[in-house]
C-alpha cells in the first residue's frame, strides 16, 4: 500500500505556509512560491533599486561556489605546508576534519537563523567571517592559526548553506533546488584546480591564494546588500540556536533514503580532500601540486557535470545511477591502486564523481520538494550534517590509520571499501523502498500522476 503522506504537497498547500509579505523587504511568500514577482519588484521600487530575482540566484549560488572553492583551496597546499611546518598525514586530515566539525556545528546552531531574521543578515555576517579566515590564512605561520582559520571558515560555512539553499529556493523552487546541488561541485572542483595552479606558477601562493578568495568575498557582500529579502522576520532567533534534529513528518521516510547517499558520497569527497593528493602524487611519481589538486577537480567537476545532465531525470533514476557509479567508480579506484595505475585512478575518479554527483543531486530532490518554505533552511542544514559527518569523521580516522597501521595505500583501499559498503546499505534501501512503497519519492509516478 502506497503511503501518500510523503508525496509533494500542491502549489496552494506549500505556498500556504510562506513568510507574509515583508513590509521591510518588499517580498513576501509570493517569491518562494514563484508567483507575484511583480508586486514585489513595485514594491522595492518605492525603496530603492535591488537586484532581479535572477541575478539574485546566481549571486547566491556564487556564494555556494566561494565558500566551496575556499574549503578545497587549501587542499594543494597541505604538502606545502608540511615541508614547511613538518606535520604528519594525522595533522592534515585533522585540519580537515576540524572544518567539517565546525560545519557541523555552524549548521546545528545557526541553519535556521536566516528563517528568523532574514538571509541577508546571516549571509553577509558569513561573509565577514569567510573574509576574516582568509586572512587568518594568508598570514598563519603554523598548524594553530591553520586550525583557527579552518574553524571560523567552517562555522561561517555552516550558517550560509542553510541561508542560501533556502534562499535560492525562495526565489525559484525547481531552479534553486538543482542548483543548491551543483554548486558544491562546482566549487569544490574550481578551489582545488585553481590553488593547484597558483601553488605551481605564481608566487607566495600560501598568501595569493587566500588573498583572491578575500575579493571574491567582499565584492559577493555587496551584492548581497543590493539583494531583496525573502522572508519576514520573526520572533525566536536566539531559541533557534539551541541544536535541534527536527524533521517535519513529510519529509522522515525520503531522509532515510537519502542518508546514506549523502553520507557514502561525502566521505569519498572527504578521501579526495586530505589524502587524494598524495594518492595521486604517489601513483603517478610526480611531485606537481597541479596534479595533486586534479584528484579532486576530476571527482567535484564531473559530479557538477552530471548534476546538469540528470537534472530532468526522475529522482529515483538519479538516486540509482549515484549509488551505482559510486560503487563502480570506487571499486576501480581500489583496483587501480592496487595495481599503481595511474589512468585506472583517474577513469575511477572520474565514474566515482558521477555517483558523487547524482547521490548528492538525488538526495536533495528525494527530501526538499517535500518541505515547506518555512521549513527549508532547517532541513537542508540536516542534509548537510548528514553531508559532513560523513565527510569529517571518516576522514580523521583514515588520518590515524595512515601513521599507526598500514599506511597510505592500505588506508586508502579500507576507505574505499567502507564507502562500497555504504553505498550498498543506500542500495537496499531505496530498493526496498519502492518495492513496499514506504519511500514514494518525488518526481516518481504514483497512480498515474507525477
Amino acid at each position: 500500500m502506497t503511503n501518500t503522506s510523503v508525496v509533494p504537497a500542491s502549489k496552494t498547500d506549500r505556498t500556504s505556509d510562506a513568510a507574509p509579505a515583508d513590509p521591510g523587504s518588499g517580498v513576501g511568500s509570493g517569491v518562494g512560491s514563484g508567483v507575484g514577482s511583480g508586486v514585489g519588484s513595485a514594491a522595492l521600487s518605492a525603496r530603492g533599486r535591488r537586484l532581479p530575482s535572477n541575478v539574485a540566484l546566481y549571486v547566491l549560488a556564487s556564494i555556494t561556489i566561494s565558500f566551496l572553492a575556499a574549503s578545497s583551496a587549501p587542499t594543494p597546499l597541505y604538502a606545502v605546508y608540511q615541508a614547511e611546518w613538518g606535520f604528519d598525514p594525522i595533522t592534515t586530515t585533522t585540519v580537515f576534519g576540524v572544518y567539517a566539525v565546525a560545519v557541523l556545528l555552524g549548521l546545528l546552531t545557526m541553519g535556521k537563523l536566516s528563517d528568523h531574521v532574514g538571509r541577508r543578515p546571516v549571509l553577509l555576517t558569513a561573509l565577514a567571517a569567510q573574509a576574516a579566515s582568509m586572512v587568518v590564512f594568508a598570514t598563519a605561520d603554523g598548524v594553530p592559526a591553520l586550525m583557527v582559520a579552518r574553524i571560523v571558515q567552517g562555522l561561517s560555512t555552516g550558517a550560509a548553506l542553510g541561508a542560501i539553499g533556502a534562499g535560492m529556493m525562495d526565489i525559484d523552487r525547481p531552479r534553486g533546488t538543482i542548483t543548491n546541488a551543483v554548486a558544491p561541485g562546482i566549487g569544490t572542483a574550481t578551489g582545488a584546480l585553481v590553488s593547484g595552479l597558483v601553488v605551481q606558477f605564481l608566487p607566495a601562493p600560501t598568501h595569493l591564494v587566500y588573498l583572491g578568495l578575500l575579493a571574491v568575498f567582499v565584492l559577493q557582500a555587496g551584492a548581497v546588500a543590493l539583494m531583496a529579502e525573502t522572508v519576514t522576520r520573526k520572533p525566536g532567533a536566539l531559541a533557534s540556536l539551541a541544536p535541534e534534529i527536527k524533521l517535519p513528518r513529510a519529509v522522515r521516510r525520503p531522509m532515510l533514503v537519502a542518508a546514506p547517499v549523502l553520507f557514502a558520497v561525502w566521505a569519498l569527497a572527504g578521501l579526495y580532500g586530505s589524502l587524494g593528493p598524495s594518492l595521486a602524487r604517489r601513483l603517478t611519481g610526480s611531485g606537481s601540486e597541479v596534479l595533486g589538486g586534479l584528484s579532486l577537480f576530476v571527482l567535484a567537476g564531473v559530479a557538477a557535470v552530471s548534476v546538469l545532465v540528470l537534472r530532468k531525470a526522475a529522482t529515483r533514476t538519479v538516486m540509482l545511477t549515484g549509488i551505482l557509479a559510486l560503487i563502480a567508480g570506487v571499486a576501480l579506484t581500489l583496483a587501480s591502486i592496487r595495481d599503481s595505475s595511474p589512468t585506472g585512478f583517474f577513469a575511477g575518479t572520474a565514474l566515482a564523481g558521477v555517483g558523487f554527483g547524482s547521490g548528492f543531486q538525488g538526495g536533495i530532490r528525494t527530501v526538499m520538494p517535500l518541505a515547506r518554505p518555512h521549513e527549508s533552511s532547517g532541513v537542508l542544514s540536516l542534509l548537510f550534517v548528514f553531508s559532513y559527518l560523513g565527510m569529517g569523521v571518516p576522514t580523521v580516522i583514515a588520518g590515524f590509520l595512515v601513521v599507526h597501521a598500514g599506511g597510505l595505500t592500505a588506508t586508502a583501499q579500507e576507505y574505499g571499501l567502507a564507502v562500497i559498503v555504504l553505498a550498498a546499505f543506500a542500495l537496499l534501501g531505496l530498493v526496498r523502498g519502492g518495492r513496499d512503497g514506504t519511500a514514494v519519492l518525488p518526481g516518481e509516478r504514483i497512480g498515474g500522476n507525477a
